[in-house]
């Protein structure tokens, strides 16, 4: 997936005009909102000197902003309502995120939330002795690994926030897809591999509250869905790719 282009524009609006500049944007934003290329937006006021605005727009790319959203019958009614603060712009480029990402400590992880490492090992130990027990799985899971609900616990952590346990001792996201290639896993047992994973959930003790949850059974249904993809005949192999990483009401989990 590409990644996305940031745009900033950094503006000194004096004070006398804040009022009209702050009402101006809040229709110009209309367009931005209407437009299919613009991802999100938001206007941030400096704390420090009130004077100074940095507007960050992110465009599905820095062609379709210049190309699309510029071209586009919403542009002129943007540009209509901006037009007369244009000379107080003091910077308006495009930027492309690095590598050097990440996320704070202020919002705990859903790993961290489920309860650590031990939450996932009591989850896929519980998970795969039904799965032994189930007329519809348990062909699927015949020549079962003795480590692989130890593997998996370790992927759903590091899918969820927790250390790159996964990555560091199997790989990234190809060697899990490597290991559904040609299963012919059907919609009858994704459907029962959902919902005995959130049995299991229950038993294990991870937490019900429904923001977990919702995320939980998020990743679930994307990860099973794509573990029938990729287990049929005419599934492609992805490029070589990293776990993905999972947060609360996060959808899709790649980020560029």
């Amino acid at each position: 997936m590409t990644a996305h282009t940031v745009e900033y524009i950094r503006y000194r609006i004096p004070e006398q005009q804040s009022a009209e500049f702050l009402a101006a944007y809040t229709r110009a934003a209309a367009q931005l909102a209407a437009s299919p290329h613009c991802v999100d937006y938001e206007l941030a006021r400096c704390e420090d000197d009130f004077e100074h605005y940095v507007l960050r727009i992110t465009w599905t790319s820095t062609r379709d902003h210049m190309e699309g959203f510029r071209e586009s019958e919403l542009f002129p009614d943007f540009l209509a309502e901006i037009r007369p603060y244009l000379p107080y712009i003091q910077e308006m480029r495009h930027y492309k995120p690095t590598t050097v990402r990440g996320a704070g400590a202020s919002v705990p992880s859903l790993y961290a939330w489920a309860g650590g490492g031990a939450a996932f090992d009591r989850l896929t130990s519980v998970f795969y002795d039904k799965v032994r027990k189930d007329d519809l799985l348990a062909p699927l899971f015949a020549d079962l690994d003795p480590a692989h609900a130890e593997h998996v616990a370790r992927w759903l952590g590091e899918v969820f926030g927790g250390p790159p346990g996964y990555s560091e001792t199997q790989g990234g996201h190809g060697h899990m897809v490597a290991r559904h290639m040609g299963r012919g896993i059907t919609e009858r047992q994704r459907r029962r591999w959902v919902d005995l994973i959130q049995d299991a959930a229950d038993e294990a003790g991870l937490p019900t509250d429904a923001e977990f949850r919702s995320a939980f059974l998020a990743y679930v249904e994307w990860g099973t869905r794509l573990a029938v993809y990729f287990s049929g005949p005419d599934a492609v192999p992805p490029a070589e790719q990293p776990v993905p990483r999972w947060n609360w009401g996060a959808a899709p989990p790649y980020q560029g």
